[in-house]
């Protein structure tokens, strides 16, 4: 019996022992429910607003104001709603009166700031304000309303708040729709108007209102799904690709002969190019850009069908970009010599060619060996075997899928590079010290490449780490998880897409690359053209020759011409923005040779007079006489002109006149001067020189519109709120304003380039004359945002940047042109005060305060919405 009872005993003392043991287990196991005591809030005075807004052709915003005022006295947790909002009894309080326990729709609510909490007279009252941007027909809890396709063409808002206020008489529901038609499924309002319903003192089960988009908004909201968006921007890499290659074979076709009396294959002395050598060279650079043309267009459709459409799984995703990633370098070549005609004694040491080959292939596919190890063999870092981020993977998985990110990434960013530095090298475009230290070091330079660009991919994860945080933080705001399966299960996904993510963005730049492209076929045919000739021979263009000019004509529509779709907010038809650029600038070349100044005085006058440098500084001798000439008639008109007559005068200005007829062969237009003339031809002797220059000056006067641009991005609240959560914000910021200096630069050189083509007597007509090329695509694109009923602001303030850029740009041209005369005045200003005469200048200072005056109104409406 004694015995028995010490088991008994014993016994029972385990079971004691396990139920301790287990009891706190079972506990956190289950999720206690909260108290919310929603029977103690029917005191409370609730209001609502939800506010429809249209943002753009893609997407509508919807705004959501709520106000809940709570006695102190009445509820249990009021007192917790003024602690700190990292608390636990905050989150609690919070989530008891403003969400509930569903959670699931609400990965769709942005918020500015977190709901605010006014505490007075007894009373807690809780500001909650929320948005949402509505892309698509997909539901979405948005605040107490919930948001959700009631048909073809219509959004249901249905008002559902948590439990605790759902038998709360709420005192005011208002529903501003922006005068769309509605229908009151719950027939209780109080009062309607066209912008909108209003609902008192009624329960919030019963509100509900229909909403019919007109096809505007429903065809935006409608298209994120459709074929349509992808099949756009597939068309646009399409026709670009086309447009490359129709360039680059022209550029070939065209390629310059060799100069008279040299025979092919022979050269009188060192100075002087061969001419085979030149063609195969020319053959090599335009098979460049073609193979560079089909690349792109096929690398787009694989990343819009295997990752925009996500037909494939992860694992074979990566495999495929892993590797085409590596192809791209292989195709690329970048250890290609493609030495400049210019300097042909440029060959390099011997096995230079080899030693660079082996080094990018060795570092490329090292890069992709990593990438496909975690693929091929996900069991060595702990990751499932069919490859799901969703099971939770180790720390050890996450830094697998980690690398495999970086490396991919890093893979690209290797191609464009590579592609880049072949282009920019075939072209003539890399500095000769720059060349020679890669044949001589080739591992140490691929090395410090390799090491810049992985810091490169490096930041690109960094922002993508810190933007799915606060992503996370969005998502889960309120929530509380005793576990982190979550988390960590939101951690893997995104490091699995995160290389996804990034091709994208990487791919959407690579425009860059096309513009690098068809610059190096530019520069190529310049210098081909130079070396040809003996250099001891003065060698001048008048302007770029029909196959430059096609060149020309496409970087401007590449450049600056495409942007037109991202502030027309009409991505899809990109390719006819691409298109109607090139058409237009083509249309006010094809008018300037007829009416520019130097088309009007004809090849005879070019011959004569500006052939040779001394002949041009005689043109300049005659522009600064005939100057003289102008004032000293402006002092006798005054009563000043000393001793000299108003008809000596006039007689002198007839010799210059004279001066122009005789070289002319032909009477010029009277109203064009020796003055016209120097101006028309520029501060260089080259029209690539001219080119340069003025892409340098335009490059420095954008800085300003640039800053203007990303800064009006970055002030609108819901745009600041994408520039921290989404995983290329800050790249795409960095980006934009690049790209906005590249587009300045490019409308420089354009402008430049075709100086003595464009129409105009004075300067500043030119400028007009090229924005007219970017506005009549531009006027296309305003009157298709006039039919989507969209903002077209941006798109305005755009083209006035274009256009007061360019026209600072040749203002400060025509300085330079008379820049022998520096030292006769005191300043640049007094110059130009010589050059356009009083009359000249006000008419020019006043219109570009006009210009400036048109932005800031501009500027000014866009930053108050």
């Amino acid at each position: 019996m004694a015995e028995s009872r010490w088991w008994r005993a014993l016994s029972l003392v385990i079971m004691a022992v396990v139920w301790w043991g287990c009891a706190p287990a079972a506990q956190a196991g289950q999720k206690p429910r909260e108290d919310c005591h929603a029977d103690q809030l029917r005191s409370s005075v609730v209001e609502a607003e939800i506010r429809f807004e249209q943002r753009g052709r893609d997407y509508a915003m919807v705004y959501s104001d709520m106000t809940v005022e709570v006695p102190v006295k009445d509820w249990a947790l009021a007192r917790q709603l003024t602690f700190s909002d990292k608390s636990s009894e905050y989150r609690t309080a919070m989530r008891c009166l403003l969400r509930g326990g569903d959670n699931s729709k609400r990965d769709g609510e942005w918020r500015f700031r977190v709901p605010s909490v006014t505490a007075r007279g007894g009373k807690v009252t809780v500001q909650y304000d929320a948005l949402a941007p509505i892309r698509n027909y997909d539901p979405v809890q948005l605040g107490p309303w919930e948001i959700e396709s009631a048909g073809k063409d219509r959004l249901r808002f249905t008002l559902q708040p948590p439990r605790t206020l759902q038998e709360v008489h709420w005192k005011k529901i208002r529903a501003s729709l922006g005068g769309l038609n509605y229908n009151d499924r719950s027939e209780l309002a109080s009062s309607a108007d066209e912008n909108g319903l209003e609902w008192n003192n009624q329960l919030p089960q019963k509100i509900q209102v229909d909403v019919d988009l007109p096809w505007q908004r429903s065809f935006g909201l409608s298209l994120d799904r459709s074929f349509l968006s992808s099949a756009g921007i597939a068309a646009w890499w399409v026709c670009a690709s086309f447009v490359i290659a129709w360039a680059a074979i022209r550029a070939q076709r065209a390629y310059p002969a060799a100069p008279l009396g040299a025979a092919k294959g022979y050269a009188q002395d060192k100075n002087q190019r061969v001419s085979d050598t030149d063609d195969r060279h020319s053959e090599s650079i335009a098979r460049t850009v073609l193979q560079w043309a089909v690349l792109s267009a096929a690398v787009a459709v694989t990343l819009i069908l295997f990752i925009q459409r996500q037909v494939l799984p992860i694992r074979w995703r990566t495999i495929i970009f892993v590797a085409a990633g590596f192809a791209l370098v292989l195709v690329a070549r970048p250890w290609r010599r493609g030495v400049s005609p210019a300097v042909p004694q440029a060959s390099g040491p011997a096995g230079a060619q080899r030693r660079q080959a082996c080094a990018v292939m060795a570092f490329a596919a090292a890069a992709a060996g990593i990438g496909l190890l975690v693929v091929l063999a996900p069991e060595l870092f702990g990751l499932p075997a069919d490859f799901d981020p969703k099971a939770t993977p180790t720390a050890l998985g996450r830094f697998g899928l980690a690398l495999m990110g970086l490396t991919t990434v890093w893979l690209w960013l290797v191609a464009m590079a590579a592609w880049a530095w072949r282009f920019a090298r075939e072209g003539g475009l890399v500095p000769v010290s720059w060349s020679v230290k890669w044949d001589k070091g080739p591992v140490r330079w691929t090395a410090t490449v390799a090491v810049m660009l992985a810091v490169v991919a490096g930041l690109l994860f960094v922002c993508l780490w810190l933007s799915n945080k606060r992503q996370w933080e969005r998502v889960t705001w309120l929530t509380d998880q005793p576990d982190s399966t979550g988390h960590d299960r939101y951690i893997s996904e995104f490091l699995a897409g995160f290389s996804f993510t990034d091709l994208l963005w990487i791919f959407a730049h690579s425009w860059v690359l096309t513009g690098i492209a068809l610059f190096a076929l530019l520069h190529f045919r310049i210098q081909t053209r130079r070396a040809q000739t003996d250099r001891n021979q003065e060698r001048l263009s008048l302007a770029p020759e029909k196959p430059d000019r096609l060149l020309t004509v496409a970087l401007f529509a590449f450049l600056v011409g495409q942007r037109i779709g991202s502030f027309a907010a009409a991505a899809t038809p990109f390719a006819i923005w691409l298109l109607l650029s090139i058409c237009s600038l083509f249309m006010v070349l094809s008018v300037g040779r007829w009416l520019s100044v130097l088309g009007q005085m004809g090849d005879r006058f070019y011959v004569q007079r500006l052939s040779t440098k001394k002949r041009r500084h005689e043109l300049l001798g005659k522009a600064h006489q005939y100057r003289n000439v102008i004032r000293q008639l402006h002092l006798a008109d005054q009563g000043h002109a000393g001793d000299i007559t108003r008809e000596q005068l006039e007689d002198q200005l007839h010799g210059l006149h004279q001066w122009l007829v005789a070289a002319c062969g032909r009477n010029p237009p009277e109203q064009i001067s020796v003055l016209d003339v120097a101006l028309a031809w520029g501060p260089e002797g080259h029209w690539w020189s001219n080119g340069l220059y003025a892409a340098r000056v335009a490059f420095c006067f954008g800085i300003p519109a640039s800053v203007a641009l990303v800064w009006l991005d970055l002030k609108d609240p819901w745009l600041w709120q994408k520039f921290l959560h989404e995983p290329t914000g800050i790249p795409d910021t960095v980006a934009k304003f690049i790209a906005s200096q590249v587009a300045w630069a490019t409308a420089g050189f354009v402008l430049g380039a075709l100086w003595r083509l464009l129409p105009g007597r004075r300067s500043a007509v030119r400028a007009w004359s090229l924005t007219a090329g970017y506005a009549l695509p531009a006027l296309m694109a305003a009157l298709l945002i006039r039919i989507i009923d969209a903002d077209f602001g941006l798109l305005f303030l755009y083209l006035l940047f274009v256009l007061t850029v360019l026209t600072l740009t040749s203002i400060w041209m025509d300085t330079v042109t008379f820049k022998e005369e520096r030292q006769f005045w005191p300043g640049r200003f007094a110059l130009l005060l010589s050059i356009y005469q009083v009359r000249g200048v006000s008419g020019q200072v006043t219109w570009i305060l006009v210009q400036v005056g048109a932005a800031v109104e501009i500027w000014h409406q866009l930053t108050r919405g």
